[in-house]
């Protein structure tokens, strides 16, 4: 053979073996994509399961007096990691978030950290709104920002979210209440 021609094959290999790595890769991500989702739709099918096979009465003997936005009153932080989908591509999002809950159906971010793709953004000072029924689910917007749905446990001592926009994302964590409550916020619904 002459050089030409080992280098010829030399990068054809090369090539083979770049191809088969991006392959590989995206194989990864659609399976990580599709594990993330099939979990995604069990939670629901077991949700919606539960909320079916309990009758309301039983339910509201069960439930404690129920929830309002004074249920959510102190601090907060936010820790959890989803994706954005950005033209069909999943892009990886992680964040951990201070949220501070007035009980009066506004809030503020005093501190956020997220990485976008691994670009680090820091923020602080957003603000916000939130909504909580008396069967404790709601929303929650940061106004010009992300929106969510919530559920939050009776105390008020978590609660969960889930990204309802503005993009399409594959988003949601829990929420940890972090400093004590402010007085009364435990009592009152």
């Amino acid at each position: 053979m002459i050089p030409h021609d080992e280098q010829s094959k030399k990068a054809k290999q090369e090539k083979e073996t770049k191809r088969k790595k991006e392959t590989l890769m995206k194989t990864k991500l659609v399976k990580s994509i599709t594990s993330s989702l099939l979990f995604a739709c069990a939670l629901v099918g077991l949700v919606a399961a539960m909320s079916l096979g309990t009758s309301h009465s039983v339910r509201a003997a069960l439930a404690p007096q129920g929830c309002s936005v004074q249920t959510l009153r102190g601090s907060y932080l936010f820790a959890t990691h989803g994706w954005n989908i950005v033209g069909g591509v999943a892009v990886p999002k992680a964040i951990v978030e201070g949220i501070d809950f007035n009980g009066d159906g506004t809030l503020v971010s005093p501190f956020a950290t997220v990485s976008i793709n691994g670009t680090i953004i820091h923020s602080s000072g957003s603000v916000g709104s939130y909504t909580v029924a008396a069967d404790c689910t709601g929303t929650l917007a940061f106004t010009g920002g992300a929106t969510f749905d919530i559920f939050v446990e009776p105390t008020g001592k978590q609660l969960w979210m889930i990204q309802t926009g503005p993009m399409p994302a594959v988003f949601e964590g829990t929420v940890t209440r972090v400093s004590p409550a402010l007085p009364g916020a435990d009592q009152a619904r």
